[in-house]
């Protein structure tokens, strides 16, 4: 069960920390977020799309077609994909809003098992200040945290446009999916705007996700190309870097 607790000097002075070695974390998820800063790299790796929550859609990446799998995880936990999603590589670390507050706190899955009370990275310095290394994923985390909102803002402008249309990945010829409520840019919606509305668009940032998800669609097959890897390939590369900076400017 996934515990997160905010770090904090009371509850954390003197503990340690370990670096992951396995994917096996993700194994389960088989839609993450994305922050439109990733799109650069993630439309190349997987089918992105769109979903709803409450009142609101998100940018996702659709990792499998089936819930509860993540087809980009092998069995022995090593990711398969070109592109690993940014939230994946902080882990067990992550962000959240302080209520009523701008300022994001960084918090830890304590039931991770990668906290300890005897080895690992300590997690606050002598001074009493995170430690290096820890400062570093709290900066790339925020990052992600405040560019992920800017997205929201950029898909929200979509949506408001109108341009948001159900996508049934089985409509693509041969699939076969158990996943419902995933939303694709409205192309031919998309393609009669109004000159008013398409450079409002454009201003918002919005067009660079628009069309990043219509064009990332063309993926929906790398779960055929991923199960044949997984049952071939023995040793795939495993990138744990918390800080690849891969993003691009979206501010």
């Amino acid at each position: 069960m996934i515990s997160v607790v905010p770090i904090t000097q009371s509850g954390h002075k003197n503990k340690f920390w370990q670096r992951f070695t396995s994917y096996r974390f993700a194994e389960n998820e088989y839609l993450v977020p994305l922050a439109a800063a990733e799109i650069s790299k993630a439309v190349h790796a997987m089918p992105m799309a769109f979903v709803r929550q409450e009142n609101r859609f998100m940018l996702v990446g659709l990792l499998s077609l089936t819930p509860g799998k993540n087809r980009f995880v092998d069995q022995a936990g090593k990711w398969l994909g070109k592109y690993v999603p940014a939230c994946f590589r902080g882990y067990p670390f992550g962000v959240a809003r302080m209520a009523d507050k701008d300022d994001l706190i960084l918090c830890v899955d304590e039931n991770a098992g990668l906290i300890s009370d005897t080895s690992g990275e300590p997690i606050f310095d002598d001074q009493g200040n995170l430690s290096g290394p820890v400062q570093e994923i709290m900066t790339f985390l925020s990052r992600i945290r405040k560019n992920r909102e800017k997205t929201d803002q950029a898909v929200a402008a979509l949506a408001d446009a109108g341009l948001m249309a159900p996508w049934p990945p089985d409509a693509e010829k041969g699939l076969v999916h158990h996943i419902e409520g995933l939303y694709k840019v409205d192309e031919a919606k998309l393609n009669s705007l109004g000159d008013e509305v398409f450079l409002g668009l454009r201003r918002s940032r919005s067009l660079v996700v628009a069309y990043a998800q219509l064009l990332s669609m063309e993926n929906i097959h790398v779960f055929d190309a991923l199960a044949k890897i997984r049952d071939r390939v023995k040793e795939t590369r495993m990138d744990t870097g918390f800080l690849n900076d891969d993003m691009i400017s979206f501010d």
